[in-house]
């Protein structure tokens, strides 16, 4: 038997996982955003959006621009989200320095996620750093789901251990 999650109560200025809703909906995010990976800043942007979906924490995709040229290498393989529609890979590349599969887009998204046609989201976990409004995330547990966890956010989260049948 599965056991029931429960959520933790959302102090002042945070927001509960719990409060997301199922299907995920797409909002825009002004706060700043910085990816660093190989000993260099590769991203920085002001615009991103954000996907919110219950139990996990944002997944936040940036546009292509934020990104320095060349760190982004199209891959091969495609899997599919329910909500969002085929998403593509790429390996992130500073010099020698490679994170396979660590970004991922959805060119053509489902209708409702039109906003992130073409962003990119990133991996925490395979990047050196990742930070929103300069705080550095730390990345969605279990390896699997591409959210980021910063001290606005409560959980529990999707992908801690037990979470499975959630």
């Amino acid at each position: 038997m599965v056991a029931r999650p429960v959520p933790l109560p959302p102090g002042p200025g945070q927001e509960s996982v719990w409060d997301y809703p199922r299907p995920p909906r797409v909002e825009p995010f002004g706060g700043s955003i910085e990816i660093h990976f190989g000993g260099r800043r590769i991203a920085r942007t002001d615009r991103a959006h954000r996907v919110l979906e219950t139990s996990h924490p944002p997944t936040y995709y940036l546009p292509r621009d934020a990104f320095e040229p060349g760190v982004l290498r199209p891959t091969g393989g495609a899997t599919w989200c329910e909500w969002k529609g085929q998403a593509s890979y790429f390996d992130v590349v500073v010099g020698d320095a490679v994170a396979p599969r660590a970004a991922w887009t959805y060119e053509t998204p489902t209708p409702g996620f039109e906003a992130i046609a073409g962003a990119i989201a990133v991996m925490a976990r395979a990047m050196d750093r990742c930070t929103v409004n300069g705080e550095v995330v730390a990345p969605q547990p279990g390896g699997f789901y591409g959210g980021w966890v910063t001290s606005a956010v409560v959980g529990p989260f999707k992908g801690e251990p037990g979470t499975m049948g959630w």
